[in-house]
């Protein structure tokens, strides 16, 4: 089961990646909620893709390379890099640790996102 929430967190930034809205909606339960460490709380999932479209919008190509992935029961607590360029070709990364959780039919019901913008070229 562990691998199959693995799977199923894999398939939804794969959507994110390809903009098909509709597919990230799917696997997500009606009332999952998004956090981030911007101190401004609690978001609902329509409002987080309203935020992503917006971001997405400006780039070229995104991609999130996964560098480790812990699962649990009814979890998932990944890192990676959401790596981006820019229409004007522009690259860079933002590293994040984020946290999916599932209800018992393996929708995602909470994300929690702690990231940090890197600039290509810089440590990290």
């Amino acid at each position: 089961m562990s691998q199959d929430l693995k799977n199923k967190v894999i398939d939804y930034l794969r959507t994110l990646e390809g903009t098909d809205w509709a597919a990230a909606r799917a696997l997500c339960a009606d009332t999952a909620t998004v956090w981030h460490n911007d101190g401004k709380g609690d978001e609902t999932l329509e409002q987080h893709f309203e935020g992503l479209k917006t971001q997405i919008g400006v780039y070229e190509s995104i991609r999130y390379d996964i560098i480790r992935q812990l699962s649990q029961p009814g979890g998932v607590l990944q890192q990676h890099v959401v790596r981006v360029t820019a229409k004007t070709g522009e690259r860079g990364g933002v590293h994040a640790a984020v946290y999916f959780g599932f209800d018992d039919a393996g929708l995602i019901t909470r994300i929690e996102a702690y990231a940090n913008y890197i600039p290509e070229g810089q440590a990290g």
